[in-house]
């Protein structure tokens, strides 16, 4: 992997792990689309670095709310009162957000990483992700805010998460989706959809990085592009975050379905094609 490359899928990680346009989608269609032929083990400890690197833009975004969150929790979960403050109760909605998805993760593994090597299956998600986006923005009333997230609300957004798992379908937009659909405000879905991931993404991260080690004896040889990668994920994520977060306050998701739409037909075209 040269240093343009690692550069170049660094700020596609970044920019797409949070809007709603599937970064899943984008690194496999990347290397397609220009015929990179990638080695399978640095594409590999890239993927896990960058994703690293989205993690930490996340949580260094949202470090006072997760602080918050995580001293209210234990303080009133001790106190023997684990619902009575907003961030204790936030803290509770989040582990129920974080339950589907990781049991899916754990069960289908390995349907999950045989779609990433088909591009045919990235462009019909991207078709899907598209139809979802449009589907919550043609019912929402977006009248709900951060506070009116409820348990029913946090669960239907975990769900959603779980069919982020394949390749092409946006963890960010389906998420969000899911809690328009339940008529949040689309920025006080985004935010949700921020903090939910953040379990997900530890427990991914920290999987992978147990496989990267175990795995590749000569790891020490591939860190320094790769940093450069995990460098770029980590500072494009967290303008993108800030970005979309104030976009979503006045503007409709029907862009970024557009936008989908578009990918997820090239996707397929260039796949009969080839």
């Amino acid at each position: 992997m040269s240093v343009i490359q690692a550069v170049i899928l660094g700020v596609i990680q970044g920019v797409t792990e949070f809007l709603p346009i599937s970064s899943s989608a984008h690194l496999v269609l990347l290397p397609y689309f220009f015929n990179w032929q990638l080695p399978v083990k640095e594409t590999f400890i890239f993927n896990v670095l960058v994703q690293v690197g989205t993690l930490v833009a996340v949580i260094f975004y949202f470090r006072k709310d997760l602080a918050a969150i995580l001293v209210d929790f234990f303080k009133q979960l001790f106190a023997g009162r684990p619902f009575v403050t907003p961030s204790a109760r936030m803290g509770w909605l989040l582990i129920l957000a974080t339950i589907p998805a990781g049991l899916a993760g754990l069960l289908f593994s390995d349907l999950v990483e045989a779609a990433f090597t088909s591009p045919l299956v990235v462009g019909i998600a991207l078709l899907v992700t598209a139809a979802l986006m449009l589907l919550a923005e043609r019912v929402s009333q977006n009248l709900g805010d951060s506070h009116d997230v409820t348990f029913s609300t946090a669960l239907m957004m975990g769900v959603m998460q779980v069919f982020a798992l394949v390749p092409g379908i946006s963890r960010s937009g389906a998420t969000i989706s899911g809690g328009m659909l339940r008529h949040l405000r689309r920025e006080a879905a985004g935010k949700f959809s921020f903090l939910m991931s953040i379990p997900i993404m530890l427990a991914a991260g920290a999987l992978s990085t147990y496989k990267m080690v175990k795995e590749v004896p000569d790891l020490a040889s591939f860190l320094p592009i790769m940093a450069l990668g995990f460098l770029t994920a980590l500072v494009v994520g967290y303008i993108a975050i800030r970005w979309l977060l104030k976009f979503l306050a006045k503007h409709s998701l029907a862009y970024f379905s557009a936008y989908c739409f578009l990918l997820g037909g090239v996707s397929i075209l260039v796949w009969a094609v080839r």
